[in-house]
């Protein structure tokens, strides 16, 4: 049962085969059924297709260069009037599920962080016309793996307090 979140590795190179919208839309399906605090769902997804885009995006961080191979990413962002103190946990719930839903696709993907880093965040949010209420917390590259990797466990015992520290 746990398997395919063992299974889940950041995958920076891709094939050229396109994802299809009807990928994309189980993607974002898996995104939206993240838990949100007080079920407000602050969450907001701009699908970028646009190699122009893509590649533009590459340049925002100083590890963002495989959305230049990527078929092509998702910016998840909140929005901070609807829930201006959990957006962050939401939004990343919603990433981790479409980071689960992609690889459980047979597809490969990597969490670009955005937020809270200004230098990142205001040419995404410029480049996308993004609102001012609303924050980029990540960019997730997309595409078919061009790599593979094992599934691993990082279980570290020392890491876990049982009752108290």
């Amino acid at each position: 049962m746990i398997g395919p979140i063992l299974a889940r590795r950041s995958i920076r190179t891709y094939t050229a085969e396109p994802v299809t919208e009807e990928e994309i839309r189980t993607i974002l399906d898996a995104a939206m059924a993240a838990p949100s605090a007080s079920d407000k769902k602050p969450w907001h997804f701009i699908v970028v297709r646009d190699r122009e885009r893509l590649n533009q995006l590459s340049e925002y961080g100083s590890h963002w260069q495989m959305l230049q191979e990527a078929s092509l990413g998702i910016v998840v962002c909140g929005d901070t009037d609807v829930s201006e103190k959990y957006w962050v946990q939401d939004a990343s719930a919603a990433t981790e599920n479409i980071l689960l839903a992609v690889s459980m696709m047979g597809l490969g993907a990597v969490w670009l962080g955005c937020h809270p880093r200004p230098e990142r965040v205001e040419p995404v949010k410029k480049l996308l016309g993004i609102p001012e209420d609303v924050e980029p917390l990540a960019v997730i590259s997309i595409g078919h793996p061009g790599e593979e990797k094992e599934p691993r466990t990082q279980y570290d015992e020392s890491k876990v307090h049982r009752e108290t520290w």
